[in-house]
């Protein structure tokens, strides 16, 4: 079994790909024994697609999955999460905004800790986008009772058997670390670096997401107070 699979979801970051590919590579060469790169393009229509499969051809590790249409975040995340092969699974955005040298930092946490959630501690953003972030998670813990404060950091660690745990469904990527728990895996949260984007611009808007983000932790939130718990006398 590969040691890490490292998946990343894009959609229209034709001019990050090589930048990603390669600050990816150059964090792990040497310090982790086997790795695998999985990149989901999400529908992509910026010419990516093509751009990926030449890459792919140069670099063995670097598997490529296209969909045939825009699914959204969720959607190649689990196609992702499904594809890979390697004992833990990191997850990355494409925008570079995170600092895949981060993985091996939660790398030490693994042996105590089942899923591992970044938290941007010094975000590159605006202060709009900083503010709904905030008060989102405030709310999104609010109501599903969960602590983690910055649940949508792209930046994730998780073993194998916690990405087989999850059945998503849409919009279900921000919720990650609340689902592992749910799931009786055991999480915690770690700082680490966030940068301003080089090219292209975010896909997610803040008030495009904010109505769809608050029904997504309804959803959790009544699915956590339904779930079917029991404990079988002797074992």
């Amino acid at each position: 079994m590969l040691e890490l699979s490292v998946v990343v979801p894009v959609y229209n970051e034709k001019d990050n790909l090589r930048n990603l590919h390669t600050a990816i590579t150059e964090a792990l060469d040497g310090r982790i024994e086997d790795f695998e790169i999985i990149i989901v393009n999400d529908g992509s229509t910026d010419g990516g697609d093509v751009q990926l499969d030449r890459m792919s051809e140069l670099d063995s590790r670097l598997k490529v999955i296209h969909f045939e249409n825009n699914c959204g975040q969720t959607a190649a995340i689990y196609a992702g999460l499904r594809r890979a092969k390697g004992r833990y699974i990191a997850l990355i955005d494409g925008d570079l905004q995170t600092d895949p040298n981060d993985i091996l930092k939660l790398m030490h946490y693994m042996n105590e800790y089942d899923f591992v959630n970044g938290m941007r501690v010094k975000r590159q953003d605006t202060g709009l986008r900083k503010v709904s972030s905030k008060v989102g998670n405030g709310v999104r813990n609010w109501i599903t009772g969960d602590d983690i404060r910055d649940t949508g950091c792209p930046m994730k660690l998780l073993k194998r058997e916690v990405a087989q745990s999850f059945v998503l469904y849409e919009g279900f990527h921000r919720f990650l670390p609340t689902l592992a728990r749910m799931n009786g895996f055991n999480v915690t949260e770690v700082a680490v670096h966030h940068k301003e984007r080089e090219f292209g611009v975010s896909k997610y808007g803040v008030l495009n997401r904010a109505f769809v983000g608050l029904m997504d932790a309804i959803t959790i939130g009544w699915l956590r107070k339904r779930m079917v718990r029991y404990k079988v006398r002797g074992e």
